[in-house]
């Protein structure tokens, strides 16, 4: 199972997804540029040593992301999907893409890719925490998959 980050902002958010990432084993994706600098001490905090249990992959672009993981199904997170994630049928190579904090993905991207679903919230929200959105959505794709140890 993948997560990918498409031009992370925050580098907390990263930081936690990094360390979810380890714990799941999970792979890690970041498409650049990030926002932040990996060495930023707000990211240190928050990743502590766990960044040394992850395997995370940098790209330059989403072109060098996609053509890279070919054999991998690409499933966008988005609030603007129709299909909610716990309807959808998640397998093991899939690679779950979630954009930048501040602007989501483009809508070129949006077009590029076949499945996009979102997680239902109160519809007064806006949208959760990226790092959250990982986290419930890998769940789920785990749980399905047979990957929770």
């Amino acid at each position: 199972m993948h997560i990918a980050l498409y031009k992370p902002d925050i580098p907390q958010n990263t930081a936690a997804i990094i360390r979810l990432s380890s714990c799941f084993d999970l792979k890690l994706h970041i498409i650049e540029p990030c926002g932040f600098d990996l060495n930023d001490l707000r990211f240190k905090r928050v990743v502590m040593d766990y960044i040394g249990f992850s395997r995370i992959f940098r790209y330059e672009d989403f072109e060098e992301f996609k053509n890279k993981n070919l054999k991998s199904r690409i499933v966008l997170m988005t609030t603007k999907a129709k299909k909610a994630y716990h309807k959808f049928k998640f397998r093991k190579n899939d690679i779950l893409l979630f954009g930048r904090e501040s602007a989501g993905v483009p809508k070129i991207l949006h077009s590029k890719i076949k499945d996009r679903l979102k997680i239902p919230i109160n519809k007064k929200t806006r949208s959760l925490n990226v790092a959250m959105s990982v986290a419930i959505t890998a769940s789920e794709a785990l749980r399905q998959n047979n990957l929770l140890k």
